[in-house]
C-alpha cells in the first residue's frame, strides 16, 4: 500500500469521526434553542420546529426562488468578477515588490474601510440596478482573494526559483512551475474565504441599498413580525453559504492534494 493510499485513508477516517460529533452539537444546539424560545422567547423567537417548519414551506414558494434568482445574479457576477481580477493582481503583487508599493494602500483602504459606508456612494454613480449590487459583491470578496494569492506567491521558497534560473529555466517556465502551482493552495483557500465575503455583501446590499431579492424578503417578514419565515430565510442564506464554501473546500482538496501529500511526508 502507497503512502499517498494510507494518508488519503487516513483522512477519510478523520472527517467520518467529525461527523456524530457535528451531528451531536446540532442536536444540543437545536434542544436549547427549543427550549429557550418556548421559555422565554415571545413573538419575535420562534422555536426551532416552528423555524424548521417555515423553511420547508418557503422552500415550497415560487417567491422565494425568484428572490434565490435575483441574488444570486449579483452573487456569481460579482464573485466570479472577484476571482477574475483578484488572482492575478494578487500574483503580481506577491511577485514584484515594485508595484506592491503603489497598489497596497489601495488594498488596505479595502480591508479596513466599512464596506456598508460604500454603499451610498454606488448608488450616486451607478443607480439602484444590477451592475451597482454586482460591484459590490465584487469589493466584498476581492480582498480576501488578492491578499491569498500574494501570500501564496511569497510563499514559494526562493531557493526553488534560484535553482530553476541556475539550470536556465525561463520566465514563464518559473511561472508555469513553480509559482501558480506553489501558490495554489493559498490560492484557492482565497476563493473560498471570498465565498463568505460575497455571501455577506449580496445581503448587505440588498438589506441597505434596495429591498430586493432575499434582503427583500427579510425585511418584509420582520415589518409583519413573521418570525418564522425571517428566520427560515436566514437559515436558506447559511444553507447556501455553507453549500458554497464545501464545493470550494472539495475543490481545493482535489487541486491541491499533492500539496496534502507533500506535507504528510515532510512530516516524517
Amino acid at each position: 500500500m502507497s503512502v499517498a493510499t494510507t494518508n488519503q485513508r487516513r483522512r477519510r477516517r478523520i472527517r467520518d469521526a467529525n461527523l456524530p460529533y457535528q451531528l451531536a452539537t446540532l442536536v444540543v444546539f437545536a434542544a436549547a434553542w427549543e427550549i429557550y424560545a418556548r421559555v422565554s422567547g415571545g413573538l419575535l423567537i420562534p422555536s426551532f420546529t416552528e423555524t424548521a417548519v417555515a423553511t420547508v414551506e418557503l422552500l415550497g414558494t415560487a417567491e422565494l426562488w425568484r428572490a434565490v434568482y435575483v441574488s444570486n445574479q449579483a452573487l456569481v457576477l460579482g464573485f466570479g468578477a472577484a476571482v477574475v481580477i483578484g488572482i492575478p493582481v494578487g500574483i503580481l503583487l506577491g511577485r514584484f515588490r515594485l508595484l506592491e508599493r503603489y497598489l497596497d494602500v489601495y488594498l488596505n483602504i479595502l480591508l479596513i474601510t466599512p464596506m456598508a459606508a460604500i454603499i451610498p456612494l454606488l448608488v450616486m454613480s451607478v443607480g439602484f440596478g444590477l451592475a451597482s449590487r454586482v460591484i459590490l459583491v465584487a469589493v466584498f470578496a476581492i480582498v480576501m482573494v488578492v491578499v491569498n494569492a500574494r501570500t501564496g506567491v511569497r510563499q514559494v521558497d526562493p531557493a526553488l526559483i534560484e535553482m530553476a534560473r541556475s539550470f536556465g529555466a525561463s520566465e514563464r517556465q518559473i511561472w508555469t512551475r513553480i509559482l501558480l502551482p506553489g501558490a495554489l493552495p493559498a490560492i484557492m483557500t482565497g476563493i473560498r474565504l471570498g465565498i463568505g465575503r460575497a455571501i455577506t455583501g449580496m445581503v448587505i446590499v440588498e438589506l441597505l441599498m434596495v429591498s430586493t431579492a432575499l434582503g427583500g424578503l427579510i425585511l418584509e417578514y420582520r415589518g409583519l413580525f413573521k418570525a418564522p419565515l425571517l428566520y427560515g430565510t436566514i437559515v436558506i442564506i447559511l444553507a447556501e453559504a455553507i453549500l458554497l464554501i464545501s464545493v470550494a473546500r472539495w475543490g481545493e482538496r482535489k487541486l491541491t492534494r499533492w500539496a496534502e501529500t507533500t506535507t504528510a511526508r515532510s512530516a516524517k
